[in-house]
C-alpha cells in the first residue's frame, strides 16, 4: 500500500483502446500510489433490471474494489453519444448492492479519460453528471485520444499531477 494510503482504481470499459489507455495512464502515476486496473469486460454482469440475479461473488468483488479506492480514473469511449452500456450497467449493479447506494463513490475523486472515434464530448459531459450525482468530485480536466491520435504526454502529466494533488489533499474537501 502506498505511504499516503491512497488507492487509485483505473476502470476500463473496453478490452481494446481504453484498456491500452488505462495501462498507459497508470505509468504516469508515481510509485507511492497504489494503482489497480479493472477491465469491466472481465466481469459477467447481466443487464440490470429489478429481480434479475448476478453472481454474488462477482458483484462483491467489484464493490470491494470500488469501495477500497480513494479515487478513480475512468477510461471509456463514447457510445451513441453517451456512456457505454457496460459502464453504466456496472455502476448500476454497484449502487444497487451497497448498503447506501452512493457508498462506493461519495466523496471520492475521479478523472475521466476517453479513447474514442470522436471527441467524446457527450460521454464526458453525461458521465461527469452521473458521477457527480453519485457524490464523486470530478476533475475539471479530462484526457482524450481521438481516433489514431497519440497521447500528449506533457498534458497528461499536468492532468495526472493535478488529480493526485487533489486526491492527496482531499481531507480538506470533506
Amino acid at each position: 500500500m502506498a505511504a499516503n494510503n491512497e488507492k487509485i482504481l483505473i476502470v476500463s470499459a473496453t478490452s481494446r483502446n481504453n484498456l491500452v489507455l488505462a495501462k498507459r495512464l497508470s505509468e504516469f502515476l508515481d510509485g507511492d500510489t497504489d494503482v489497480e486496473i479493472v477491465n469491466l469486460e472481465d466481469y459477467e454482469l447481466p443487464l440490470f433490471k429489478p429481480g434479475i440475479e448476478c453472481d454474488p461473488e462477482t458483484i462483491a468483488e467489484l464493490i470491494e474494489r470500488f469501495q477500497g479506492a480513494s479515487g478513480f480514473i475512468f477510461c471509456a469511449p463514447e457510445y451513441n453519444g453517451g456512456v457505454p452500456p457496460i459502464l453504466s450497467n456496472a455502476l448500476t449493479w454497484i449502487t444497487n448492492f451497497t448498503e447506501n447506494w452512493r457508498d462506493a463513490f461519495s466523496g471520492k475523486i475521479a478523472l475521466i479519460a476517453s479513447h474514442s472515434a470522436g471527441q467524446a464530448f457527450r460521454f464526458l459531459s453525461t458521465f461527469r453528471n452521473q458521477l457527480e450525482y453519485l457524490g464523486t468530485i470530478v476533475m475539471p480536466r479530462t484526457i482524450t485520444i481521438v481516433g489514431n491520435q497519440s497521447l500528449d504526454d506533457d498534458s497528461v502529466k499536468r492532468v495526472i499531477s493535478g488529480f493526485t494533488r487533489i486526491l492527496n489533499n482531499k481531507k480538506g474537501l470533506d
